[in-house]
């Protein structure tokens, strides 16, 4: 662990709770009457399916502000919502510009800042990751966005090109990520791996499995903890 000197975080679900403030921003946009959870955990469910078309070269790279829209399109009528005005879907569109950290983050961020250069290593284009650190008060040493890859997580150029660009040899860099399947294909790669627990991402009792001790080199509950464990 002494080699490693920067942290590559995954951001949606891990530094940042999506449900919680997309289900805030249908709300201020469309009014209180509509489920924003729900909404939100259906727009989620097409991040998947719609990068997976670019990873495959089915398209050509577009970033997530075009591939968000595309899916909202997709579901607005599954909730009665047939007649949204361009207006507002231009603007909720992004509300995943205007997420809010999780409790800890801040505060673990700027004690492991201290140690270590901290990057997004995530499938957020460069305007995305500036708004939401902007907005949330989110300090990043550089951003490494979508664009600069070309390429959509698990794809290896992502986690190639975050030691690449910092100039550091893969083992140099630990990726921090709430999600089993980021962390695994990080470490096909050489990185490090840090394993977050965020029970409530998907809502409060739909906690995924937390991963086998030892599978990854860390597993904790918070950022916080996460910088205790390295020192800092």
């Amino acid at each position: 662990m002494d080699q490693v000197q920067a942290l590559a975080f995954d951001v949606f679900g891990t530094v940042v709770d999506w449900r919680e403030g997309v289900a805030r921003e249908v709300a201020r946009v469309l009014g209180p009457a509509v489920e924003g959870r729900a909404l939100a955990d259906a727009w989620r469910a097409g991040y998947q399916p719609a990068m997976e078309a670019v990873r495959t070269g089915a398209r050509p790279w577009v970033n997530l502000d075009v591939l968000h829209r595309e899916v909202l399109d997709r579901i607005l009528p599954a909730f009665g919502l047939n007649t949204v005005p361009e207006d507002k879907k231009a603007d909720l569109n992004l509300a995943w510009h205007r997420l809010d950290p999780w409790p800890d983050a801040l505060t673990g961020m700027e004690r492991l800042r201290r140690k270590f250069t901290l990057v997004p290593a995530s499938n957020g284009h460069i305007a995305l990751i500036v708004d939401m650190a902007r907005r949330s008060g989110l300090r990043w040493d550089a951003v490494l966005g979508g664009e600069v890859s070309q390429a959509y997580k698990p794809q290896a150029k992502v986690y190639d090109d975050a030691a690449r660009l910092l100039g550091l040899k893969p083992e140099q860099v630990m990726m921090v990520a709430a999600h089993p399947s980021d962390l695994a294909s990080a470490a096909g790669r050489g990185l490090r791996t840090a394993y977050v627990h965020r029970p409530d991402e998907y809502g409060r009792g739909a906690a995924q499995a937390r991963p086998a001790n030892g599978r990854f080199d860390y597993s904790v509950d918070s950022f916080i903890e996460l910088a205790e464990k390295l020192g800092v």
